[in-house]
């Protein structure tokens, strides 16, 4: 894989980005944000914050869902990268692992890792090697390595897919909603992974998470999404003690649990948003 550190280095930069859907409906409205070398950077909000939209435009995936990037950039090592196809994205070292945990579930665990390396061109023992890397990282895994995906459990699947985009040797992986439909224990053990994978392999993650909770304890850096705008953002440890953030995303405050549709929140929303 790569080495490990943390740096100052800048690896994906997304600037003042506007993406439409079918020519008219306006999904991001100006979002910038940045990830860099080593870090692990998360992009927070609710359903529907524009959170799979930012991680599509960067991927290249939008084109699909008739959607375009009609304003601002999205640079990749000092090149923009929006005009690529997806493979030679992914050929760079940027891999998308899709919510919903998307496997062929038709074959195997270790067929659908295998696929991961299909862009490769360092040989088998390579391949070989990495792929006993990812056992490593995912012992349940090489357990069910010979079961067909399609039966086996939600966190089995999300840790497949996680481990087929490594397969790819991938420098940075964007990776949406891994938390989606699991058990909290689940989740834990996924994130534990996530942060022993950019500790000791050096893997960027940009990770897009409803459960800002988890997300704040895990990420280096978060970015808070709110109808396509990025309202705050900072480091974690400063956004996990912000009052904002305590009462409208943990459910906490210093008057007790608040719903999101409070008219103090929209007050105090509308001035992020001024």
């Amino acid at each position: 894989m790569l080495d490990a550190g943390r740096t100052d280095e800048t690896l994906l930069e997304v600037n003042n980005v506007e993406v439409i859907y079918n020519h008219v409906i306006l999904v991001l409205k100006g979002v910038s944000l940045g990830v860099p070398k080593g870090g692990i950077t998360a992009l927070l909000g609710g359903n529907g914050a524009g959170k799979t939209t930012t991680l599509k435009a960067i991927s290249n995936l939008l084109r699909s869902e008739r959607g375009e990037v009609t304003k601002g950039a999205i640079v990749y090592r000092g090149e923009r990268v929006q005009g690529l196809a997806p493979s030679d994205l992914v050929e760079r070292g940027v891999v998308q692992v899709m919510e919903g945990r998307h496997c062929f579930e038709h074959l195997t665990v270790e067929e659908n890792l295998m696929t991961g390396a299909y862009t490769r061109k360092d040989g088998k023992a390579a391949v070989e090697a990495d792929l006993e890397l990812v056992y490593s990282y995912f012992p349940r895994l090489k357990e069910r390595r010979r079961s067909q995906a399609g039966y086996t459990s939600g966190g089995e699947q999300q840790m497949c897919a996680i481990g087929r985009a490594l397969m790819s040797r991938p420098e940075t992986i964007l990776l949406d909603e891994p938390s989606m439909g699991l058990a909290p224990q689940l989740v834990e053990e996924i994130f534990g992974i996530v942060k022993g994978l950019n500790e000791n392999e050096g893997v960027s993650f940009l990770l897009a998470e409803q459960n800002t909770n988890v997300a704040l304890r895990f990420a280096h850096y978060g970015y808070i999404l709110e109808s396509g705008r990025v309202v705050m953002d900072g480091p974690a440890d400063e956004l996990r003690e912000n009052p904002d953030v305590k009462e409208f995303y943990l459910g906490m405050s210093d008057e007790g649990r608040k719903s999101f549709r409070d008219v103090r929140s929209y007050r105090r929303r509308k001035r992020w948003l001024s």
